[in-house]
């Protein structure tokens, strides 16, 4: 079944289109991959399917639970109620807040506490949030960063720092995760713990997760289909094997060197 399904969504600013007539269906449950030159539109295109941008044309409709909503023009909170998270490919982390007050934060769209029980401190407000700290914790000894949860984000590590960014997306309890080149300026060792650990996460919390990634090595392990953009356009979609020996993508992006990936 079709979690998300992209028909003809284009974004144009002015006389520039950054994203043309993209199609896409990403189904439950799959892990799949956006690869593409820089500049081809891959940011582009996550940031209308979370709203921080509206399309010049086109629909994105998310099926969860055997309901379909369009996502096009809807905020980015709304999105995010709607069951769509994601990191960033430039971190975007509350740096000046504790680790556990980044993962509190995300979970604070379902508290059922009213703001006068928030002032006042009454029970029904101080139950729900030892919960949320107890479920923080908990994704943080998932994500192994629950001994730094009184460390600010900022002096993190650079690989801790993308891995809270994925505890406080998971915080959201998305069913659709699209991760923003998850990897990116990571050493070698650090790209193959995340490929690991982005795999042990779908299954864990029966995530379906899109992912833009230039690590072809992460690419190419992880993912069971994989879309390539040039110039805003889809020009192929298939199976890694199938993109590796796709004449139209080495030409525009991978080069031989992808044949040995």
């Amino acid at each position: 079944m079709s979690i998300l399904s992209v028909k003809k969504l284009t974004k144009s600013f002015g006389g520039l289109t950054a994203v043309s007539n993209v199609n896409m269906e990403i189904n439950e449950g799959e892990l799949v991959g956006l690869i593409g030159p820089n500049g081809a539109g891959k940011t582009t295109l996550f940031n209308l399917l979370t709203g921080f941008y509206v399309p010049t044309s086109g629909t994105i409709t998310l099926n969860v639970n055997g309901t379909s909503k369009s996502l096009g023009g809807l905020k980015p909170y709304t999105i995010c109620k709607n069951g769509v998270a994601r990191t960033f490919q430039n971190i975007r982390l509350f740096k000046d807040l504790t680790v556990l007050d980044n993962v509190r934060i995300a979970m604070h769209k379902n508290v059922k506490y009213g703001l006068i029980s928030s002032f006042l401190h009454l029970p029904s407000y101080r139950k729900e949030e030892d919960e949320l700290i107890r479920k923080s914790m908990e994704l943080l000894r998932i994500l192994r960063l629950d001994h730094k949860k009184d460390e600010l984000a900022k002096n993190l590590p650079y690989g801790e720092q993308r891995h809270l960014e994925i505890a406080r997306a998971l915080a959201t309890n998305p069913s659709l995760l699209l991760l923003d080149e998850p990897a990116a300026g990571m050493n070698p060792a650090e790209t193959a713990q995340l490929t690991e650990l982005i795999g042990w996460i779908r299954e864990k919390f029966n995530l379906t997760i899109l992912l833009i990634e230039h690590d072809m090595s992460l690419v190419m392990g992880i993912c069971e289909r994989i879309y390539v953009l040039d110039y805003g356009m889809i020009i192929a979609c298939g199976t890694p094997d199938e993109i590796k020996s796709n004449e139209r993508v080495i030409k525009a992006y991978l080069g031989e060197g992808l044949n040995n990936a």
